[in-house]
């Protein structure tokens, strides 16, 4: 940067701090409840992230018993020291006894709610058009922002727009009253800016809105957009489009092209967008909307603001594999900022500027910019949020003019979590506001340039080296495969490609694969696309008892050589097929969407999981290869290694069709079992994947053997084949029950007892506490239950709701489902489609016959006639001894239970014959402490859907009966398909032991 410019940043940035000096934003001042509270929050950080969580859920507390219980367990007995307030009303006893414990608790809830309305200006549009009037009297401008974008239905998303259109009607009626800011005479503020500027967030507008589908989320956004700027319009009135999460970013900015080229609009220039400069794409961003704007002649307005959601964006980067989107260090946010405030002002005959932030660096930059490039005062403003730096904009009113305060309105149920990220932006170290007021930093760093801010840290700060995971020989650490990320374009269009490209292969017939050969049999059975049976997708060839002795001899053969190679070298054929499957991975999902119903994200999950299995069992193999040496008493040698049992049988299910089946597949391969593969019927192509995978990652002869067939023909013969030493299945567990039975009996010429994992479905309940978030609790459950058309074993089936929060929950709940869509699930816009067959089609239908005699039915969809669907069903009124919530139903049923207490709602969650996977939504330390005792599942997820579990992160499976082994995906999961063996050599010789053995050997 011009060093001349730089000083005169510098200098206009001194100015501004001594126009201010001695005040402080009340949100830091120490005379007031919340500035004491929140100088404890920055110095301690423990107590911070319990007081924020703490006024999470306070808009839940309803009842003085609730309030002074979170009370109680968010701060009493808390290790880190807390404010005497807080401290004096968690307390159960002291002078006053309980008494005073609720008084106050009452005064911690009216501390905090007024602590929440210092940053909203009203709960309705009586009071914001008071506290507008206020504002507007003082010389500030105005921004609304209607709070409450969390839709999970679109009877909510038609509230939120009619929220909007009654702030706009009190707008309408006020305006003519209000005198205009700045020398103005053409009724304009400023002379050029309008009265009326309102935010929306798209997201809040269409409930069904992803980023898989972004010309159907722009549509459905459009409709409820439309009438809302067509009124601010006609009012002479500003709409800015805030920008949201990641996912909704290509879909705000298509909306706004679109809404700004409408022939009703294009003539009014009225319209802008928010652009986030922690996104690392955000220069391109403003490159694409700056030539757009050019190139149709198009006036556009940009209000350029740092983000919101640093750490949502960054934690789910995280977890889903993918490369971190925002900037990690806060200098490089900044340095964006300046970067793109200097292009836009650059472009100011085409691009109004609204300079949003509260640092005072940037605002002394962006008025000394633009005074070098004589950028007029109407083509630029100052944005900053009513409540937060009273200080900033009274010092920015006095040097710019200009100054709009952005203005949340709406209940204190959305404003809690307005008000947390405000807090969180507040008290994070580096934040510019607790460093100026709270932490009084010297106005030199304060004022610094970003890029010489950030070379100072990257010098200064100290080299930090990742947790060191397990290696295993020569293979790196274990990874998971990332989750698909529909933000990027060549992710969505990957999909329709494929799938167009799967149908080139209909009508193909699909052989056996014994021995390393194709098998062709006369017996066929035909595969069609549930959306639409009459599209036949291929026909499989079917193994009777011929051909399944025929690989029962090719596995026995290969057995011994395949058994006596060494791990490692049976786990490269693992890695080998993990890559051909990730460069095949868009073909694999097709061939689910197609043959089994599966939507995208469900099928890119199950292929992820597959590759998943494969990378882990090779490393899991490797490690187990080792032979360990046990116990170190001298003079012997103990070593405990592992061999293969023999042949296995997998029996695989179609839900998962291809993760479980390479899972048991590759497990029972890489430690030296040859194996038996058949698939379920349904998906039998899929399965045929596994084929072109081992083939092509040259497993050897006999190694992995593909015999679909019928149960009815060859199923029993499998199973009770005397060479056959373990079978792995994943199923009903009537099924599975059959399976050990019969692997129970010693058949003639057996020479091994048989081995049986069997994974056998679960009945699984999700809990929903008093205090739950109910924006997540009902897309959790909803995801849980109805996700790929609830055909999971996983898939939540009962939701046991307590009282306090029922009807609230299934409310919103039963909207929410009736707002999805149904159809084909080559569709990206369709939530559910259709079930995998007709005879599962006939099993639900049966089902949901008997929930409308058990319950009450609050939601049944209409389907498509065509096609193997079954109506979406929720049935309420359901107790533990009804059919509905104790048999496993596989389809898109959800029983809805009224339990009186979370431990009532613990007790009738076990009472179930299967103990699989559940769910708690609670924000109550002490119920989720409860859960993790007595929620007795093998997978128990806090605060999160109940489905989806990860390789390594969440190892897989449950017991009584919901089946027999270990987890899949965990570190004993290898064990089932291997003998242990102890080898001791006695190493003493006349009374000599070598001196390497005895650790005690005294020379």
């Amino acid at each position: 940067m011009n060093p001349e410019i730089e000083n005169k940043i510098v200098a206009r940035g001194q100015e501004f701090f001594k126009s201010i000096a001695g005040e402080a934003p009340s949100i830091f001042s120490k005379g007031h409840w919340t500035g004491k509270v929140m100088d404890w929050a920055m110095k301690n950080e423990d107590f911070k992230v319990q007081l924020f969580r703490f006024v999470d859920v306070l808009p839940y507390l309803n009842t003085g018993e609730s309030l002074q219980r979170h009370i109680e367990e968010y701060f009493a007995g808390n290790d880190c020291e807390i404010p005497a307030v807080l401290k004096w009303g968690a307390e159960k006893s002291g002078l006053f006894g309980g008494l005073a414990a609720k008084v106050m608790g009452k005064a911690i809830r009216g501390n905090i709610e007024g602590m929440a309305k210092q940053f909203i200006i009203g709960e309705n549009s009586k009071e914001a058009m008071k506290s507008l009037r206020k504002l507007r009297k003082d010389g500030f401008a105005f921004v609304v922002d209607f709070l409450g974008e969390a839709t999970v239905s679109e009877i909510e998303a038609q509230a939120y727009h009619d929220g909007y259109m009654e702030i706009l009607d009190a707008m309408a009626a006020e305006q003519h009253k209000w005198d205009c800011l700045g020398k103005s005479s053409n009724g304009q503020d400023w002379g050029h800016a309008p009265k009326v500027n309102v935010a929306v967030k798209l997201s809040a507008f269409y409930s069904q809105a992803k980023p898989q589908d972004i010309p159907g989320s722009v549509a459905g956004m459009l409709t409820r957009i439309v009438p809302i700027y067509r009124k601010i319009k006609a009012m002479g009135g500003f709409m800015c489009i805030d920008m949201e999460q990641l996912k909704y970013k290509e879909m705000t900015i298509e909306l706004f092209k679109q809404l700004r080229t409408m022939d009703e609009f294009k003539d009014y220039p009225h319209l802008g967008i928010v652009l986030q400069s922690y996104l690392r794409d955000t220069e391109n961003d403003l490159d694409g909307l700056l030539s757009w704007a050019r190139a149709n002649s198009l006036p556009i307005s940009i209000r350029l603001v740092k983000g919101a959601y640093w750490d949502f964006e960054t934690v789910m980067a995280k977890q889903c594999g993918w490369d971190v989107p925002v900037w990690t260090q806060k200098p490089e946010s900044d340095i964006c900022y300046e970067r793109c405030a200097r292009k836009i002002l650059e472009n100011h005959d085409i691009c109004h500027f609204a300079c949003a932030s509260h640092n005072i660096r940037t605002f002394s930059y962006v008025m000394e910019t633009a005074r070098e490039l004589n950028v007029p005062d109407s083509r630029y403003e100052f944005q900053v949020l009513y409540g937060m730096a009273e200080p900033v904009r009274k010092g920015l009113k006095n040097v710019a003019g200009r100054v709009r305060l952005y203005c949340p309105y709406g209940d204190l149920l959305p404003g809690m979590a307005y008000l947390v990220r405000r807090l969180l932006e507040n008290t994070a170290n580096e934040s510019f506001l607790r460093q100026s007021f709270a932490e009084g930093k010297e106005l030199e760093r304060l004022l610094e340039n970003p890029a010489l801010t950030l070379k100072r840290e990257q010098e200064c700060s100290p080299v930090t080296h990742p947790a060191k995971r397990p290696s295993y020989g020569n293979l790196p650490p274990f990874k998971n495969y990332q989750l698909i990320d529909f933000t990027i374009p060549e992710v969505r269009a990957a999909f329709p490609k494929a799938i167009a490209e799967a149908r080139k292969s209909k009508g193909k017939t699909y052989p056996l694969y014994i021995n390393g050969k194709d098998v062709a049999t006369q017996d066929r059975m035909t595969s069609t696309n549930p959306a639409d049976p009459d599209e036949v997708l291929g026909q499989v060839c079917q193994a009777g008892r011929a051909e399944i002795d025929m690989a029962i001899e090719a596995a026995d053969k290969a057995f011994l050589s395949w058994r006596d190679m060494p791990a490692e070298k049976r786990a490269e054929y693992l890695v080998k097929a993990a890559a051909i499957a990730r460069r095949r991975i868009y073909d694999l999902c097709a061939v689910q969407v197609l043959e089994v119903g599966k939507q995208w994200d469900q099928a890119y999950n199950d292929v992820g999981e597959a590759i998943d299995f494969l990378e882990y069992y090779a490393r899991e193999m490797v490690r187990l290869g080792t032979p360990r040496r046990m116990g170190f008493e001298p003079g012997e040698h103990n070593h405990l290694f592992y061999q293969a049992k023999g042949v296995a049988a997998v029996i695989a299910p179609w839900n998962f069709p291809l993760a479980i089946s390479v899972g048991m597949a590759s497990a029972a391969i890489v430690a030296g079992n040859p194996v038996i593969y058949k698939p379920a019927g349904p998906s039998s192509i899929v399965g045929y994947g596994l084929v072109e995978i081992f083939r092509e990652a040259g497993l050897p002869e006999g190694v992995f053997n593909f015999c679909p067939g019928r149960s009815s023909v060859m199923g029993d013969y499998l199973i009770e084949h005397p060479k056959v030493s373990l079978i792995a299945f994943t199923g009903s567990m009537e099924v599975g029950l059959r399976i050990q039975e019969k692997a129970a009996k010693v058949q003639p010429g057996q020479a091994q007892c048989k081995r049986v994992i069997a994974e056998m479905g679960g009945k699984n309940a999700i809990i929903v506490d008093d205090d739950a978030d109910l924006d997540e609790a009902v897309l959790g459950v909803l995801y849980s239950a109805f996700g790929f058309q609830g055909q999971k074993c996983s898939a939540c089936s009962r939701v046991i709701v307590v009282e306090p929060i029922y009807e609230r929950f299934i409310e919103r709940l039963a909207e929410a489902a009736k707002s999805v869509k149904i159809g084909p699930a080559e569709d990206p816009a369709n939530y559910m489609g259709p079930v995998v067959g007709p005879a599962q089609q006939k099993d639900i239908l049966k089902y949901i016959d008997i929930a409308k005699q058990e319950g009450e039915v609050l939601v049944m969809r209409e389907v498509p006639q065509k096609g193997c669907y079954v109506p979406m069903t929720i049935v309420a009124g359901i107790r533990p001894e009804h059919r509905i919530a104790q048999e496993e139903i596989f389809g898109p049923v959800l029983a809805v239970m009224k339990a009186k207490d979370f431990d009532q709602a613990i007790e009738w969650a076990n009472a179930s014959r299967f103990a699989l996977t559940g769910g708690v939504y609670s924000r109550s330390p002490r119920h989720l402490e409860q859960a993790r005792r007595e929620f007795r599942v093998g997978n128990l997820y806090l605060n999160r859907n109940c489905v989806g579990a990860l390789v390594e992160r969440q190892p897989f499976g449950g017991f009584k009966m919901s089946g027999v082994g270990s987890k899949a995906g965990g570190p004993d999961y290898l064990l089932q398909f291997l003998d242990p063996r102890v080898v001791t050599e006695n190493t003493m010789r006349r009374g000599f032991t070598p001196i390497e053995d005895d650790d005690n050997w005294v020379c």
